[in-house]
Parts: C-alpha cells; structure tokens; sequence
C-alpha cells in the first residue's frame, strides 16, 4: 500500500465532492488580493468543498476594464464589467476592489438579494459601516471583515469572539506596513524620511500617492475599527485623532536612540476611566517607545498589536500586515466561515453595541511627551521653557541640550537645540505651552512635538 507523502493533502473523493451542494461566489475586484483569491479558490477548490460542505464556484469577477491582462490566475471568461448584475446572482460576495462607493452600493444590495458579504474594506467600513451591519441584519446574512485589519493576522475574530467573555482595556499597535517600513529604515540607515519613502515606493511597499497610510489615514480607519469591536460602541472615523509620519525628522531618530528609544507610528483605543463612568479614545501618531518594549523590534512591513484585558491579560499578535497572499488568507478564512453558515445553517457574529460609550476628545487625555526647540543660547532661556511648562502643570522629566553650529562672522544670535522629555500631563496643557512657545522670541522654532507611549 502506497503512502501518502508528509504534508500532503488527503486524497478527495470525486464522487463525494459531485454530491455537494454548491455555492455561487462573486468577486469585486481583481488586483493584487482579488488575483491571490482567486488563485487560492481554485488551488484548494477541493479541500475548502470538504471545510465547507458545499463546492464554490466562481460566478463572476467585477473589474473596471475588461482589457487589461490580469494574469494566469484570473481567467478572462470570468470577467464582467456588470458587477450590479453578479452580486444579484451570488450566494458569497467577496469585496476586495476598495474605495467607498461603488463598493458601498453593490454590497448594500447584495446583502438585500440574499447574499453574504466578505470585505477587506477598512476605509468603507469605518465611513459607513453602520449601513453594512444593519443591512446584514435586515436581510438574515452575514458580514465578515477580517481581512480590514492587519492583513493576515488574526485579529478581528479574537477581539470580536474569543475575548466576547471578557473586558478589553486597551488594545495598541503596529497597523500599518509601510509606514513601519519606513521608519524602520530611517532608524537602521539614517536616512531622511523623503529617501526612506522613495525607497519603499521602488519596492512597493508604498504607493505612487503615499498619503493614506504616511499621514495616517489607514491606520485610523483600522483604530475606528478595533474600537467599536473592542468596546461594543460605535466608533466614528471623525473622532479618531490622526496624525502621520511626514514630519519625523532624523533628528527625531537620532534623539531617539539616544534615549534608549525608537519611533513607531501607533494606533491606540483604551477605555477612560472617569468619576462618573468612562469614555473610550481611539488615536493614530508617531510615538517615542522604549527599545525592550516588544513593538520596539517590529522591522520593516511587519505589524505587530497589543490587547489588554481584564481576565486574559496581555496577548500579542504579530505577522505580516499587508500583501496580496496575506490578505488573501484572511479573505478566504471569512469565506469559509460565511460558506459554513449557509450550508448549515444559523448566523456569523453580529454587531454588539450594547455600551455606547462616547469618544473622548484627545484634549482632555493625558500623555507623556518629547518637544523639541531651536532657541536663543542666552543665560535664562532654560528656566522661560521650564517655567512655560510648570505654569500649565507641566512636569519636567529631563532635558538634554546640544549648541547648533553657527558662523562667527555673521553676527547672528547664537542658537541652541533642546529636547525636552515629560512626564503625564494633559493634552490641553501641553497644547497651551506650545502657543507661548510659538509667540516668543526665545524659542525660534518648534521642531518636533512627539508622544512617548508604552513606558
């Protein structure tokens, strides 16, 4: 008797797989992820039949232009400018083109003829997801979104069911590719933050416009997210505060490492405790954090997240966050669930939004910062900056100090740079210091404003 190799997949059995009911799949888009889907649907077809109990066959590929070639994996046959038409035939709807609309329309109105929705849209899903779940609800179908955030990781899943039982504090992370990418590289090379981009754009970590993801877009979208999950609340992309990473500087970089630090852009949702209750925080920016921690050593496109909770403690989930055959997985693991419930009956996990707690304004929290200033080099100007921070309740907690080479024989005021570290301190607060800052003469430029985070 022969015997299967190591690894291999067992044997199928034809007749079994024939005798299957089977499932009509829709796809809306075929990129880099729609392509990888479909590779994958046809390499497994015969294991994910078993999975499911049911076989999937491929109605339908949505694109924008029937003409261009899109490689082995998606059979021309397939394509269809009508995607209206292929999400009204469909059991399944894969969504992976992007965009708000017209993504938006045709899963609205493929949930309303009775099919289920797998998307990996981040952006639609923190405009507009509130549509997509009472639309889920309305019409008896499911609406799975792990792919949205942090590509191949599984997140949603455990934060939405396997942390269910318990209480999420605070979950803070790496949800971004490229900007770590970046980051990473001006940390190990030195480079700029001009050079370090420009290199991520030639091996195609970054796109030709980078603007979503540098200046923090899409790792807001993914914290709107995570929030409502974590917190059972509804999550507005308008409430989340967003910064990017076009302003980190090497001389940010290099102020880090002489701090025992690294830059990192975080994505960070926490509950507030308060007197009478508690509020919730969703925040995206670039934060100093120590070397030892853990997310310190997350390099190039990786992501790498944090979760806090009450009973389960601290978890981490790390691996690659971005990429055609990752988020593929991720696609297709919602597929099976999404399959598996229509072959058998019942319901993936709905919205929960029982709490409805409100967001808190990012005034009102309190952060630990690093400033930066270019002043005068004059007797006194380190007891004005001091004493700027102390009126608005404002603890120092160290300061370095470093005189900036100048020309003798231009006659200019002598400068000096200054890197101010704090300790907690409201927002607000720090936000009144910079004002003074901006308005005096002392201080001629304010370089850097950086929060320092998991300390």
């Amino acid at each position: 008797m022969s015997q299967q190799p190591p690894g291999s997949p067992a044997p199928q059995d034809s007749s079994t797989l024939s005798a299957l009911p089977t499932l009509r799949v829709a796809v809306l888009g075929a990129g880099t992820v729609g392509g990888e889907v479909l590779r994958l649907l046809a390499q497994q077809d015969a294991e994910l039949a078993h999975r499911i109990g049911a076989r999937l066959e491929v109605s339908g590929v949505a694109v924008r232009d029937l003409g261009r070639d899109r490689g082995e994996h998606v059979p021309a046959s397939l394509l269809t400018e009508d995607a209206a038409a292929l999400v009204r035939s469909a059991d399944l709807v894969i969504e992976v083109m992007g965009g708000i609309e017209p993504a938006r329309t045709l899963l609205l109105d493929a949930m309303e003829h009775g099919a289920s929705v797998v998307t990996a849209n981040k952006a639609l899903l923190a405009q507009d997801g509130v549509s997509l779940y009472e639309a889920a609800d309305a019409h008896g179908v499911d609406l799975y979104f792990e792919a949205a955030v942090a590509g191949a990781i599984p997140l949603v899943r455990p934060v939405r069911e396997s942390l269910a039982g318990d209480r999420i504090q605070r979950v803070l992370g790496i949800v971004n590719g490229t900007t770590n990418y970046i980051l990473d590289a001006m940390t190990r090379t030195g480079a700029s933050f001009e050079d370090a981009l420009a290199n991520a754009q030639q091996l195609g970590y970054a796109e030709a416009d980078p603007t979503a993801d540098v200046e923090g877009h899409d790792a807001a979208a993914k914290a709107s997210i995570l929030a409502s999950l974590a917190f059972h609340s509804r999550m507005r992309l308008a409430d989340v505060h967003c910064e990017g990473i076009s302003q980190v500087s090497a001389q940010d970089i290099a102020a880090a490492e002489r701090m025992g630090r690294t830059i990192k852009l975080l994505s960070i949702v926490e509950r507030v405790e308060e007197e009478n209750g508690e509020r919730i925080s969703a925040r995206v920016y670039p934060a100093l954090i120590p070397d030892h921690h853990p997310l310190a050593s997350v390099s190039e496109a990786y992501n790498a997240v944090f979760i806090e909770a009450d009973a389960a403690g601290s978890l981490m989930f790390y691996g690659q966050g971005a990429g055609g055959s990752p988020t593929a997985s991720a696609v297709l693991g919602d597929v099976v669930s999404a399959a598996r419930a229509r072959v058998h009956g019942g319901y993936g996990p709905r919205e929960s939004r029982y709490a409805e707690l409100e967001s808190i304004p990012l005034e009102e929290l309190r952060s630990a910062f690093y400033v930066s200033l270019t002043v005068e080099d004059r007797p006194g100007v380190l007891a004005e900056i001091a004493g700027t921070f102390s009126g608005y309740g404002i603890s120092i907690s160290t300061i370095h100090q470093e005189l900036l080479e100048q020309d003798e024989q231009s006659g200019e005021q002598a400068r000096a740079h200054i890197g101010v570290s704090t300790h907690r301190a409201l927002e607000s607060a720090m936000t009144a210091s910079l004002d003074v800052f901006s308005s005096t003469a002392t201080v001629l430029s304010i370089d850097s404003v950086l929060r320092i985070e998991g300390e």
